[in-house]
């Protein structure tokens, strides 16, 4: 493993105009996050000492993306090419003395072992000048070719719009992802021209040049899925679609089960345990945590929220953040919890909306119960004991305590504390009016027949 202090560059100057968006290309989402954000925290993983952002159109998006993460941003004004952009990051790198990762914005799947392996190589004993990091696509198109020899030695880079058919017709491609010394890569970018099909600067004649000095450069591969960029919708689809696909094998082998796969759709920082059920149709927003033994039913929203041991959600249940499950407790079909806690063994079952609402161990909410928490300006909380009963269709108006073992009766509406173990009844008196309903039916069809 090199001991060699390491940075990245993150190439994300690109206008992304095939992505027809007002949202900067990168900061496009991937299971929840944006996709410069994936890449971001794979290098940090690394402990990279230094982390650059090369931006241009668009670069205020990137920029306040970033700035929160202490990364530092570089201004490629004119796009130039990839090898004209990567000397944008000079300053910002100065007096850095280790091994720089060349990265891409668009390129979000890139994970921390890989870029690992890259730098491995660079510090093995035959010191390449560079590394690059290459791949078999299933169609090649027009990507740029390595000519290179069974042990990865390369004789040669070309773009694929100045390859000859020979070289067209060699399956590894560049992924375009480099590993290269701090002193080496700027000093060979400065000697880059741009004589060429495009008239760009292309950072892969680096390798070109530190071949012209006698110093070779190696290739390593990885798979095709792994270095898919992104420039339409349709991309960021499929490189999604692929996030997902790893992530829900992932949850498998750690010993969730998930009754049909591909309907199940994570976010970047879910977390599912072990003997977790997950049934068909259910999507995560960002910060969910599902407790060993948890059961979620088929067509649930969970977002922000904290799911407990052996706690049942759904089916059709929606948490949103700030919504806490203790062990054993339940929410039913067409139950909403908001920035609400569910003690253990609490239950609502059906119909419900719970709201800044603190619900104690045991208690039973009934059917179509609401709390009442917002008059428009303000939120305010609703306290439920432990054990408490609350009958089904009642209306708890916020700010409210009821309390422990406390009954509620059925159709209630709640305006006022309730003390521990009484019952609170709070609907208007029933009043019956013998044969009025016949005599109500006689007169209006009478009324009916004359016309």
């Amino acid at each position: 493993m090199t001991k060699r202090p390491i940075a990245a560059i993150i190439l994300a100057a690109g206008k992304g105009t095939r992505m027809k968006s007002d949202l900067h290309k990168v900061l496009h989402p991937i299971a929840r996050q944006p996709m410069l954000l994936h890449l971001i925290d794979s290098v940090a993983t690394l402990k990279a000492e230094r982390t650059v952002v090369v931006t241009g159109a668009g670069r205020e998006q990137v920029e306040a993306a970033v700035a929160p993460l202490g990364i530092a941003t570089a201004l490629q004004a004119e796009q130039l090419g990839t090898g004209h952009a990567v000397l944008q990051a000079r300053d910002a790198l100065a007096g850095f003395d280790g091994d720089v990762l060349i990265l891409y914005g668009d390129v979000p799947l890139v994970r921390a072992q890989t870029m690992q392996r890259m730098l491995d190589r660079l510090a093995a004993a035959d010191a390449p000048a560079i590394v690059v990091l290459g791949f078999r696509p299933a169609d090649p198109a027009a990507y740029g070719r390595v000519i290179a020899d069974a042990d990865g030695r390369i004789d040669r880079m070309v773009e694929y719009k100045d390859a000859s058919d020979a070289e067209r017709a060699v399956t590894l491609c560049n992924s375009g992802l480099m590993a290269v010394r701090a002193p080496d890569v700027f000093a060979l970018l400065s000697r880059v021209g741009n004589d060429n099909a495009a008239g760009e600067y292309y950072l892969p004649d680096i390798v070109m040049l530190a071949a012209a000095d006698g110093r070779g450069s190696a290739v390593i591969e990885t798979d095709a899925a792994e270095v898919a960029g992104v420039n339409s919708r349709a991309e960021l689809a499929a490189v999604d679609a692929s996030w997902q696909a790893q992530r829900r094998a992932q949850a498998m082998a750690d010993g969730a089960t998930l009754i049909a796969p591909d309907t199940v759709w994570f976010a970047h920082d879910t977390v599912v345990g072990r003997d977790v059920v997950i049934e068909p149709n259910v999507f995560f927003g960002p910060g969910v945590t599902v407790a060993d033994g948890a059961v979620i039913h088929a067509f649930c929203h969970v977002e922000g929220a904290i799911i407990g041991p052996g706690a049942e959600v759904g089916p059709f249940a929606r948490l949103r953040p700030g919504a806490m499950m203790g062990e054993k407790s339940k929410v039913g079909n067409f139950v909403e919890m908001k920035k609400t806690v569910l003690g253990a063994g609490a239950k609502a079952s059906h119909l419900t909306y719970l709201g800044d609402t603190e619900v104690g161990a045991g208690a039973n909410i009934g059917a179509g119960t609401i709390t009442c928490n917002y008059d428009g300006f303000f939120k305010y909380k609703t306290v439920i004991g432990a054990g408490a009963f609350i009958g089904s269709n009642s209306a708890l108006v916020a700010p409210v305590t009821i309390g422990t073992g406390a009954i509620v009766a059925a159709g209630s509406v709640v305006t006022r504390d309730v003390e521990a173990d009484a019952l609170a009844v709070a609907r208007g008196q029933q009043a019956a009016r013998p044969g009025w309903a016949k005599r109500f039916r006689d007169a209006m069809t009478a009324k009916k027949n004359k016309q």
